[in-house]
This record gives structure tokens, C-alpha cells and sequence, in this order.
């Protein structure tokens, strides 16, 4: 530095900090060897505060307001005292701004997933993420612990520290709390703050730093556990199983007559529900039901003859197969007109598809025709 710069800075009496990153912790105030003029005068606005360093240790803490710094009042002197030394006083002092705002819209994620035992799927691997804020509450803690000699101490040079503690804390925190994965997004609020809590404890006797808000954002399970709840909400809202399918075929049925030739799938969807309808009364008949024989009557006593074996049906429609479908079910499409003569069927036994009037187990089934004109 030049005569002139030394003779600059030993002008300059105000020493003060305004700061636009609105991520910087902690700026040391720059001037020549750290040399203080005698009666400078320091402002400390809102939201900061000021400590002073002389021969290497904390000499003072200056919170907001308007101080003139004089040898006789406080342990910093002045470079006056140093003219003879050619403006290299032997007393210096280092003068330290703190940010005691609010610092926010820091993240904070899982890097990795965290395992968590379940109370409903057991042990479930998630993940999380969210934001927090963080503030200075005790400039000396912080300057011996964390910042040392720095002169620009920012938010983000601690910001990975802070992400592994939250981490942590995380974990512990949901295996506590013992919430399944389900019921997660409905305690939020609940377990940010508890989180937020057990961050604060570990970081601020230690390193003079708090977190005055912390969110959790969101927790997110694996792929296939998020289809397992998609499956478990859905039977939820279904409820009884066998009602609601006597409902769905129901439901389908003035859709099929209204599309006789539609296709199969919908005669075979009536046969089906028809069977499913019948299968109580079947069952009341054969058990002795409301309506069926006693256990005294001799139809009870002689058991039926076992049914014949059924065919499973194959169907060609628009170069495609389809089916199975059982015996009823082509019957009952022969009869709405839905299969044709000519549609090829196909089953285990036979060589190939077959024209279905040339089948002997369908033929019998489709009405006679006309025999040609003479």
C-alpha cells in the first residue's frame, strides 16, 4: 500500500457494514494492519452487532447503535500513538460485524434414505426435504468456534454441517415418533418443530447459532411402496369386495343390450353375473337353505352326478384371440346373435381353428337353415 492509501485510511473515522448478500454471517471490517483511528466512529445498525478484537482477543461486543471509539474508554488504541513509527503502530485491533438476522430459504434433503421401522410394512427406506432459517445469537461462540480468522464468513460454508446434523436428527425424530408412512403427511407440522428442536439443542450452546424455523417439505417412500398404499387406499374405498363386483355387473348389463353385437365380452359378462346371482340359490337348495330341502328329504341324502368337463373357448376377433370363455357363455353369445356361424373357435383337443357351425359341441346351438332354393 502507498503513502497515499495509508494517509487515506488514516482519515476515514466511520466504520460501519451494509450487506446485500443477505447470506453472510459474519465481514471483517477491512482497514490498513487492522489499525483503528483514535475517536472513529463505529455504527451498528439493526439486525447486527459489532465485536472487537485487540491483540487477539475479544475485546468488546457492541450491539446497535452509535459508539465513538477512543483509547481511554475502550481496549482498542489508536494509530496516532504510532506516527513515529511511520503509521505501523504496535497496537492494533480487528473490528467484526455479525448478522444477527434471519438468514432463510436455506434447503436441506436426505442424501441418502433413511430407514425407518413401520408400525403397518415394517422397515421402509424414505427420504426427505424441506428449508430451514438460521441466525447468529452469540457473536463470540460463533467467532472462536466457527469463523477464526475468516473475513467473510458466509451461510453457506456451514450449510453441508448443518444438512448432516439435520439428517441425523431426522432419523431420529421419525423412530420416536412412530408414525407410519401413511399418517406422515398429517403430522408435519408436528414433527418439523420437534425436529427443529432437537437441531437447535445440538448447535446452539456450542457454536452460537439457532434455527428459529425449520419445515419439513415433504418425505417420500420408494416406487414400490407407494404402489403397495395405492393398492391398500383402493381397497379401502371399495369396501365389500363381492358387492361391489354385483354392483360392476350389474351395472354392465343395459350397456350389453343395448350393443347386441358388440362382442363377446359382454354376453359373457350377463352369463357371468347370472351364475353369480344363482350361485346363493344353488347353494341354499343343495344346504338346506330357506327355500332348499331339509336334511330329512331324500333329494338331500343322494348327492347329484358330477358335471361334465367344461371347454375353455377361444375366440378370433379382428386377428386377435380372445378368451377363455366357458360353454354358457358361447351359447348365450350364439343366442343374442353376438357369435356367428362363420367365427373361428378354437379348443384343447382340436387341430385348428374351426368355423364355429362346424363344431359339433356349437353346432346344435345355432338355428337351422333353409336349404337352398331349387
Amino acid at each position: 500500500m502507498g503513502i497515499m492509501d495509508k494517509l487515506r485510511a488514516e482519515l476515514i473515522d466511520i466504520v460501519e457494514w451494509i450487506d446485500d448478500s443477505q447470506h453472510t454471517l459474519v465481514w471483517r471490517f477491512p482497514r490498513f494492519h487492522n489499525q483503528i483511528k483514535n475517536g472513529a466512529q463505529l455504527i451498528v445498525r439493526p439486525g447486527q452487532t459489532a465485536v472487537l478484537v485487540s491483540h487477539g482477543k475479544l475485546a468488546d461486543v457492541f450491539t446497535p447503535g452509535r459508539y465513538s471509539l477512543e483509547t481511554k474508554n475502550i481496549p482498542v488504541l489508536s494509530t496516532l500513538l504510532g506516527w513515529k513509527h511511520g503509521f505501523d503502530s504496535p497496537f492494533k485491533a480487528e473490528v467484526y460485524f455479525v448478522n444477527t438476522t434471519r438468514i432463510t430459504d436455506l434447503k436441506w434433503g436426505t442424501p441418502n434414505p433413511v430407514i425407518v421401522r413401520d408400525p403397518d410394512f415394517g422397515p421402509v427406506r424414505v427420504r426427505a426435504f424441506g428449508t430451514y432459517s438460521l441466525r447468529a445469537i452469540d457473536p463470540k461462540i460463533l467467532l472462536s468456534e466457527l469463523v477464526g480468522t475468516d473475513s467473510v464468513f458466509e451461510a453457506d460454508e456451514i450449510s453441508e454441517w448443518l444438512r448432516s446434523i439435520i439428517n441425523m436428527a431426522f432419523a431420529d425424530v421419525v423412530a420416536e415418533a412412530g408414525v407410519s408412512v401413511i399418517d406422515l403427511a398429517s403430522r408435519y407440522t408436528e414433527l418439523s418443530e420437534t425436529l427443529r428442536a432437537a437441531v437447535h439443542e445440538r448447535i446452539d450452546d456450542e457454536y452460537g447459532l439457532e434455527l428459529p424455523k425449520l419445515n419439513i417439505v415433504n418425505v417420500s417412500v420408494p416406487a414400490e411402496v407407494e404402489k403397495a398404499l395405492d393398492a391398500r387406499a383402493s381397497m379401502g374405498m371399495v369396501g365389500d369386495l363381492a358387492n361391489y363386483q354385483a354392483f360392476q355387473v350389474a351395472h354392465s348389463i343395459p350397456d350389453a343390450a343395448k350393443n347386441p353385437a358388440g362382442g363377446i365380452a359382454g354376453a359373457g359378462l350377463g352369463v357371468g353375473m347370472g351364475m353369480a346371482m344363482a350361485g346363493p340359490m344353488m347353494g341354499n337348495a343343495m344346504t338346506g337353505g330357506p327355500s332348499g330341502p331339509t336334511s330329512s328329504s331324500p333329494i338331500a341324502a343322494t348327492p347329484p352326478p358330477p358335471p361334465p368337463p367344461a371347454h375353455a373357448w377361444h375366440l378370433a376377433q379382428n386377428g386377435q384371440s380372445t378368451g377363455p370363455f366357458s360353454d354358457a357363455q358361447l351359447v348365450d353369445a350364439i343366442r343374442s346373435g353376438s357369435l356367428g356361424r362363420d367365427m373361428l373357435v378354437w379348443s384343447a383337443g382340436m387341430a385348428n381353428w374351426t368355423e364355429a357351425a362346424r363344431v359339433p359341441e356349437l353346432a346344435a346351438h345355432f338355428p337351422a337353415e333353409p336349404p337352398p332354393l331349387p
